[in-house]
Parts: structure tokens; C-alpha cells; sequence
């Protein structure tokens, strides 16, 4: 079971980016009022505070080709994680995120040619998107996808 929330958590971490993208101000330098462009909300491109299915599939087209630094139209493990920090802030990444790194490379790699295609990782994106529409209204927010990261992937989303 341990095993099983790890893979989920590292689908959702490396699916969903956390981390705010390196154009994204900080905080000081947002305009008053202005919504953050960090995570999921970085494909909010209308600014309307949801991301709608066409815009999440742009984002994460564009997020396939940022990752494929060799422009060869698949994505090696190591174009997949090179942004990722180790985690504590050390050099190497620990064991436990080797692994989950693996069991979330070979989760997209659907047909084991040891490099995930641009359908492989938009597949992944698109369960991901399925996973955060608890209403399945096609559009997605922050505290709708917080909400899915605390559901087990089998468990079925509540009506609000």
C-alpha cells in the first residue's frame, strides 16, 4: 500500500508541476490582486481561474516539447527529470525517489520502448486531468486538484 500512494504521489508530482515555472514572479512582485501562475494554473492562459481541457492539452504540449531538450519527438528518463530537484536539497535524488521515479517512467512508457512519445505523456495528462474534474464540468481548479490528490486514485469523487 505504501508502495502504491509513493507511484501516485510521484504521477501527481511529475504530472501536475508543483513547482512554479521559471517565468512565474514571486509573490512580492505580483500585482496586487493578480492570481498566481504557479502549478496547474500556469496553463490558465485566459486568467479566468480554471483550466479548461483545451487549455490544460496546450500546456502540456508545450511542457512535451520544453522536456525534449533533443528535439527527437519521445523523452528519455533523463529529459523527464532533469528539472527535478533531489529532494532535502541534496545533489543526488534519494533511493525512494529513484524508485518512484521509475515506477512513474515505466507507468508512462505504455508500450516499455524505454522513452515515453508525445501520446504516451499527453495519455498521462489526460488521466490526470479526468482525475482532477471531481464535477466533470471539463474545467479544473487549485482546490478541485488539492481535493483529488487526497482521494485514492480508485476512490470516486463526491458531489459538492
Amino acid at each position: 500500500m505504501p508502495r502504491l500512494i509513493a507511484a501516485v504521489a510521484a504521477v501527481i508530482l511529475f504530472t501536475l508541476p508543483a513547482l512554479a515555472a521559471p517565468d512565474t514572479p514571486a509573490p512580492a512582485e505580483r500585482k496586487p490582486g493578480e492570481r498566481s501562475r504557479a502549478g496547474m494554473m500556469r496553463y490558465d492562459t485566459n486568467n479566468d481561474g480554471v483550466v479548461d481541457r483545451a487549455e490544460w492539452t496546450a500546456g502540456q504540449e508545450a511542457r512535451f516539447k520544453q522536456l525534449d531538450t533533443d528535439r527527437d519527438g519521445k523523452l528519455s528518463r533523463d529529459e523527464l527529470f532533469a528539472r527535478t530537484p533531489a529532494a532535502g536539497g541534496n545533489v543526488l535524488p534519494s533511493d525512494a525517489q529513484v524508485e518512484r521515479q521509475s515506477t512513474y517512467f515505466r507507468r508512462l512508457d505504455t508500450d516499455g520502448n524505454g522513452f515515453i512519445g508525445k501520446p504516451e505523456f499527453l495519455a498521462g495528462a489526460e488521466r490526470n486531468f479526468v482525475r482532477c474534474d471531481g464535477d466533470k464540468d471539463g474545467r479544473i481548479t487549485s482546490p478541485e486538484c488539492r481535493q483529488a490528490l487526497r482521494r485514492k486514485p480508485t476512490e470516486p469523487a463526491t458531489a459538492r
